[in-house]
């Protein structure tokens, strides 16, 4: 039996897939875009979040862990990233949930029973599981266990992936899932790796192997001013999408900041601190324009 880290459990999602759907979040993800929603997701490994406002002072933290990776200071009591291993001790004592830790080892079967739990709510709306992360590609035998038990339980699944793996573990993902949540954040590569930290060559290479092999896919394309909003990016997707086989749909997500307060409890710095949600007139602009290739385009998940 496999086992992976799993850092989140959403219940009763509607935007991840159709119907009602439990969404698994895997930690790790090989990108690191700057609106990304889910920060503590990036790093692979179990990490500890620290909400200094909650923090009473009373050094629980520093008794309890076992690496003396915290060090009491007027500003509170920080982690030292060189010692800190993620073990969880210090949130576990903490009385004020001040610290708590992000990621868990988890079996495959711990995951499937919590999947299961919904199977009345798949089977009244047509829903299932969706695997997200992060991206979940990068621990893909975990991932193919998961999957493998879904449909032994005929749950339908959904992988929400950025494409940025190697295609032969991208494929062989295809044999055990119903529908991907493919995303397409901006067709210049220069601008794709200045915004995500890596190019966009495989994840476009990977999306024509994917479609090609029969899969069905939904394009999820961030719509985010001043980044990927402008025309010719709208027009070049469209025409890009447009090429391939089996799209099923096409959504287009507007960009908002309801994540932005996570990056301050993280030590981390949000890249886009002025940019505002694209306006409703912008929105129905890009979905008109990406209709105009002949594809299906919602306005949101």
């Amino acid at each position: 039996m496999k086992s992976g880290i799993v850092f989140d459990f959403k219940k009763y999602s509607i935007h991840d897939g159709p119907g009602i759907r439990t969404t698994v979040f895997l930690k790790g993800c090989p990108l690191s875009c700057w609106w990304c929603h889910n920060p503590e997701s990036i790093s692979p490994e179990p990490a500890v979040l620290y909400r200094r406002e909650r923090c009473i002072g009373c050094g629980a933290c520093v008794r309890a862990c076992p690496n003396k990776a915290i060090l009491p200071t007027t500003e509170g009591f920080f982690a030292d990233p060189a010692l800190c291993d993620g073990n969880g001790a210090c949130a576990a004592a903490c009385p004020s949930m001040a610290r708590e830790l992000v990621g868990r080892v988890m079996t495959s079967a711990e995951v499937l029973a919590v999947i299961r739990k919904d199977i009345p709510f798949y089977d009244e709306s047509g829903g299932g599981a969706t695997f997200s992360g992060g991206e979940p590609l990068l621990q893909p035998e975990f991932l193919w266990e998961m999957l493998a038990g879904c449909r032994d339980l005929d749950i339908h699944t959904a992988v929400d992936t950025t494409g940025f793996a190697q295609t032969s573990v991208l494929l062989e993902t295809a044999r055990w899932t119903d529908l991907f949540l493919y995303d397409v954040k901006h067709m210049d590569p220069e601008k794709h790796k200045l915004y995500t930290g890596v190019d966009n060559t495989l994840i476009l290479e990977n999306l024509k192997a994917l479609t090609d092999s029969g899969a069905k896919v939904a394009i999820r394309i961030p719509l985010i001013p001043g980044v990927n909003d402008d025309e010719e990016n709208i027009e070049r997707t469209g025409r890009f999408v447009a090429s391939l086989k089996g799209i099923v749909s096409v959504h287009v997500l507007p960009y908002h900041a309801a994540a932005r307060n996570k990056y301050a409890k993280w030590g981390k710095t949000y890249r886009l601190p002025d940019t505002l949600p694209p306006s409703a007139e912008e929105q129905d602009a890009a979905a008109r324009n990406l209709k105009s290739f002949g594809l299906n385009v919602l306005i949101g998940g």
